[in-house]
């Protein structure tokens, strides 16, 4: 195709999740329930106490209560999952994020794994990867949500079609390629090991570039006409960012191509905040089961 192809606009997609989400927050808070997000940073990384800030802002934005749990210093394992804990049991929070890197000398996996598996709203929880595994209902990471988010919102069918992932690590390919799959597509994944990349990449109706490497999907590893969803996220020469896909020339190529920035980032934030509704939906159901208030920890 030529520079006609379908710009996927994630920022577009964003102001409608932020509409459902609005309309949900008002429904519930009409219910008497006040949605309530808690983020834990220990430490003092600058893009977590950025990111934390935005969070906040995200939240005020759209009328639910965030509330900052903030260790500073160096806190051990144990201060951080005794407040982990505490906030499992605390029926006035709802979903708890815990703000990456740790410091140093902490177990990143135990203290992901202290979290309640219904108040997980970033989806890192064993039980909820294994619920993906299963096509079950559970909280599930944003980014590989945001991929599908951005496809089926554009009106891009994803059942029956050959999706090719470049990239297969924790947070995005992993668990992003089980996801297809529920969404009825044919899978092939690549990674640092796979022979001839741009055989694989040329065969696909989709290619969903995860690999956090700048512009390293090119022009001649996309079947023309194919729709390309860019996750990556890198420092681009000039001082800005950009994704892993040569966006200039791919969109020659492409039928349909999701920019960096403006595409599978717009829609994360407002996803946390569905993982949030969808975590006081999951909570209602549990308590309703165990005929009792929602204690998860």
């Amino acid at each position: 195709m030529d520079s006609m192809s379908l710009l996927i606009d994630g920022k577009k997609v964003a102001a409608s999740l932020r509409e459902e989400v609005e309309l949900e927050i008002s429904r519930l808070k009409g219910e008497g329930l006040a949605p309530k997000l808690a983020v834990i940073l220990a430490g003092e990384d600058p893009a977590s106490v950025l990111y934390s800030r935005s969070m906040e802002k995200a939240c005020q934005s759209v009328g639910v209560d965030f509330e900052l749990f903030h260790l500073p210093g160096t806190p051990s394992e144990e201060k951080v999952i005794n407040v982990i804990k505490e906030l499992n049991n605390n029926s006035l929070i709802h979903g708890i994020m815990i703000m990456l890197p740790l410091p140093r000398g902490i177990n990143k996996q135990k203290v992901l794994e202290a979290v309640a598996p219904l108040k997980d709203v970033d989806g890192v929880h064993p039980i909820n990867r294994g619920y993906i595994l299963s096509n079950s209902e559970g909280l599930f990471p944003t980014t590989p949500q945001s991929c599908i988010e951005i496809l089926l919102r554009n009106g891009i069918e994803i059942s029956g079609k050959h999706a090719v992932l470049v990239g297969r690590g924790e947070s995005v390919g992993k668990p992003l390629v089980y996801m297809m799959l529920n969404q009825n597509a044919t899978v092939t994944v690549c990674h640092t090991r796979t022979r001839d990349l741009k055989q694989h990449t040329r065969q696909a109706d989709i290619l969903i570039a995860a690999v956090g490497r700048a512009r390293m999907i090119t022009a001649d590893m996309v079947k023309p006409g194919a729709v390309v969803v860019d996750a990556g996220i890198n420092e681009a020469g000039d001082g800005g960012i950009c994704g892993d896909v040569d966006f200039e020339r791919v969109r020659e190529i492409a039928g349909a191509i999701s920019p960096v920035p403006g595409g599978v980032g717009s829609l994360t934030t407002m996803l946390i905040q569905k993982n949030l509704l969808k975590a006081i939906r999951l909570q209602r159901k549990y308590s309703e089961r165990q005929g009792g208030p929602c204690c998860i920890g």
